[in-house]
């Protein structure tokens, strides 16, 4: 384990949760810029945490340990997935514990107890909320991991830095079974992130939210750590999509400090175009019908699994 490691390690975790709520709020402007409204300023994600942790929480009477330990573990889960995703550099010492397989494994354990301690309190929102998120969650794995097959096979590893180097390396070209799979995975995340169309995020109505219903019941901190960890979540599936798809001008391990530094502009740089690429996108569509969620996900799972035979039939 390299000292350079260490830092890499440390300067992408710090970034994720830096840049998190910031990328949220770049989002929300523009899609306020594309709607003719006035935008929110871009630091108002801050501004709420920094409400919301001084604000004193207040919990439902029934509320088991499960309720109030759910915000931690959901947040810890969002943490350390940025922790085993390359942003800045390959050189990752966590990456060796951890491979995709178990990324998406972290965010099923995030699902699951935001999910639990939606039902825990048995109000009406809550349990509608976590149906909701599990019937999402159940089809949009499978299509996550068939867009992470895709790319281990060309990589010969299921390793995400070793992925990145392989793919960063690779010459300049559109790849088809690449071409197929970052279709699904924009298709998934739009559905794992709880945006238009599967979901809208400005709305509480009853008939369209699955994410807000499950953290109605949360206020001051953990409703602060609840959105953060929202936050970290579109930030790491927009980091995994740049690292698959766009994998250019992060530092690999035998780079040294400058080429660290330097990667931060670049990912700076693509998370601008990827956050204006997102409000176009949630602007452009309109939001579906929660049955019409599994046909959604059911054609991003057909796509990932075309990519897959795609790259055994014709080895691109």
């Amino acid at each position: 384990m390299s000292w350079s490691g260490v830092l890499a390690q440390l300067l992408e975790i710090a970034v994720a949760l830096a840049l998190a709520p910031l990328m949220t709020g770049w989002v929300n402007q523009w899609r306020a810029w594309f709607q003719n409204k006035s935008a929110p300023p871009l630091l108002q994600p801050y501004h709420v945490l920094h409400k919301l942790f001084n604000k004193e929480s207040v919990v439902a009477e029934h509320a088991s340990s499960l309720f109030r330990a759910a915000p931690y573990i959901v947040f810890g889960c969002m943490a350390l997935a940025s922790s085993i995703i390359p942003t800045l550099s390959t050189d990752l010492p966590l990456s060796a514990a951890a491979d995709v397989i178990a990324l998406v494994g972290l965010f099923a354990l995030a699902r699951v107890f935001i999910a639990l301690a939606a039902m825990d309190i048995g109000t009406a929102f809550g349990s509608l909320g976590a149906r909701r998120e599990m019937l999402v969650g159940f089809l949009a794995e499978p299509a996550l991991l068939m867009v992470l097959f895709t790319a281990s096979l060309i990589s010969g590893s299921t390793s995400l830095p070793s992925i990145v180097d392989t793919l960063a390396h690779r010459d300049l070209a559109i790849y088809p079974s690449l071409a197929f799979a970052g279709v699904a995975f924009t298709m998934v995340s739009l559905a794992e992130n709880a945006r238009i169309p599967v979901d809208n995020p400005a709305t509480h109505l009853e008939l369209t939210m699955i994410h807000e219903a499950m953290v109605l019941e949360y206020s001051a901190r953990h409703l602060a750590l609840m959105e953060w960890a929202a936050a970290l979540k579109l930030f790491n599936y927009s980091c995994i999509g740049l690292a698959l798809f766009f994998p250019y001008g992060i530092a690999a391990a035998e780079d040294g400090y400058v080429a660290l530094l330097g990667a931060a502009p670049v990912l700076i740089s693509k998370l601008v175009v990827g956050g204006f690429l997102l409000a176009t996108i949630e602007t452009l569509s309109a939001k579906m019908r929660i049955f019409r969620a599994p046909e959604f996900l059911g054609t991003a799972f057909l796509l990932a699994v075309l990519a897959m035979l795609v790259n055994q039939m014709l080895g691109s």
